[in-house]
């Protein structure tokens, strides 16, 4: 597939067909040669694989932050020890909400292939969905397999735009192995009717050396493979939705209003800051960050008053 014109604003997509469901909606500027190469892998096959995308030394610096944060039950939270059920799996390591948590994670949110593939296959505006670290430990079993946009639990008239509600990358911050529990998933299912189910021969493990990245459509079936081996799996992964769904993790809470000046604007708006399309999520007629501001000011007069009783 090369440079598509965009369909026209009232135009549904069909429920199969690459070109249909994954043509871009708005009016944009060709993309390099290289970033189309790209798109015409995601478009084919549901995922593209971009290898060391990541510098040895951002990998070292984010694993030693994982383990920093990990060793602390506050910030490590519910799922940092384990797992709570098979899904996060048992002998899984997760951390939520890492845009929170430090701003060693914020380039692997923000790298330029994953903006650019996002800027075609998305709408303007699109937000982060999700944005944690897995690390999968030895004995962990394969995780079921499913796709990402089932958790709106929309019918199957909304399959044909599942491409288009979320595209979700998968970092490597150690080795992908055949064994130890790397991502698998199955070629081309992005294709597939809401009605077929993929059978455990048909998965495949992405095999890609740490700082690489996987970025696949919320079509494609995918899960995190068993970890045979006896060293830990540690990946980050980052999802991104539409501007017109709920994210499934509410960042605009679960980020300290306090850190959104240290933080890339970029970032900021993709957790939900940015008023979009013109008029999605806006607050009493203005832009979540004057909302945000106006209670900061609130709560530190607040502080302030009670320090100042408090030397009474």
């Amino acid at each position: 597939m090369s440079y598509q014109r965009p369909l026209s604003g009232g135009s549904i997509p069909r429920e199969t067909g690459a070109d249909s469901r994954l043509a871009r909606t708005y009016s944009s500027s060709p993309p390099t040669p290289r970033i189309q190469s790209l798109i015409d892998e995601v478009t084919a096959h549901g995922y593209v694989v971009i290898r060391n995308a990541f510098s040895p030394a951002s990998v070292a610096a984010a694993k030693a932050e994982v383990a920093r944060l990990s060793a602390d039950p506050e910030t490590a939270g519910p799922a940092g020890a384990k797992g709570r059920n098979t899904f996060e799996g048992f002998r899984t390591q997760r951390l939520y909400a890492l845009a929170g948590k430090s701003r060693v994670f914020d380039e692997f949110a923000l790298h330029e292939d994953v903006l650019a593939l996002n800027d075609w296959f998305m709408d303007p505006g699109y937000l982060i969905n999700s944005f944690q670290s897995i690390n999968i430990l030895p004995g962990e079993k394969a995780q079921t397999m499913h796709y990402d946009h089932g958790v709106w639990l929309m019918g199957i008239a909304w399959m044909a735009w599942g491409e288009r509600r979320v595209h979700g990358v998968m970092i490597a911050l150690d080795d992908y192995t055949a064994t130890n529990g790397a991502t698998v998933i199955v070629p081309d299912s992005h294709l597939w009717d809401s009605r077929r189910v993929p059978k455990p021969e048909e998965a495949i493990p992405v095999i890609m050396p740490a700082g690489s990245i996987l970025y696949f459509v919320s079509l494609l079936w995918h899960g995190g493979g068993a970890n045979r081996s006896d060293k830990s799996r540690l990946a980050l992964t980052a999802q991104y939705c539409q501007p017109w769904i709920r994210p499934m993790e509410n960042l605009i809470l679960a980020v300290d209003w306090e850190k959104l000046d240290e933080m890339p604007p970029r970032l900021v708006d993709m957790l939900g800051y940015k008023v979009g399309n013109p008029f999605l999520g806006f607050v009493d007629g203005k832009s979540p960050r004057w909302a945000v501001a106006r209670l900061l000011k609130k709560y530190r007069g607040e502080k302030k008053e009670e320090k100042e009783k408090a030397k009474l």
